[in-house]
């Protein structure tokens, strides 16, 4: 009964760090940021949500083969995108890509914006999968 101001209250906190990590992300290529730094903030959330509920709890919405599934697809995609951008960029191939949009505009770096998205869900989920290992031995 004594952590019952501690669940609630986190409840509530563990939102809004992942609102800001996804703020971080989305605006990190115009101002200090990026997929890194807001990884490291919603991997922060979830290391909190595993603290405060417990590994039982933690485990139901951030099961292990879930979080695999995740960050392997993502790094497909990284890396499919990436090795796009270099052939259209390296090769000077007239194929299809998105444009450079308005300076200071969320969409204006080509591929800037969905590769940041990728690494933050990379970093976010391989922050909890190591503090999972290293505070109790298992995901």
């Amino acid at each position: 009964m004594k952590d019952t101001i501690l669940k609630e209250t986190s409840k509530i906190v563990i939102p809004f760090i992942q609102i800001f990590g996804i703020y971080i992300i989305f605006h990190g290529h115009l101002s200090p940021g990026g997929g890194f730094a807001g990884g490291t903030v919603i991997g922060t959330s979830f290391i909190l949500y595993r603290i405060v509920f417990g590994m039982k709890e933690a485990q139901k919405k951030l099961s292990y083969s879930r979080l695999m599934k995740v960050i392997c697809i993502s790094l497909i995609i990284y890396g499919v995108l990436k090795g796009y951008s270099f052939l259209i960029g390296g090769s000077h191939l007239n194929l299809p890509e998105p444009g450079i949009g308005i300076s200071g505009k969320v969409f204006s770096g080509k591929y800037l914006l969905p590769l940041n998205i990728l690494v933050g869900i990379v970093v976010s989920i391989t922050m909890y999968i190591f503090y999972a290992l290293f505070s109790e031995g298992e995901v």
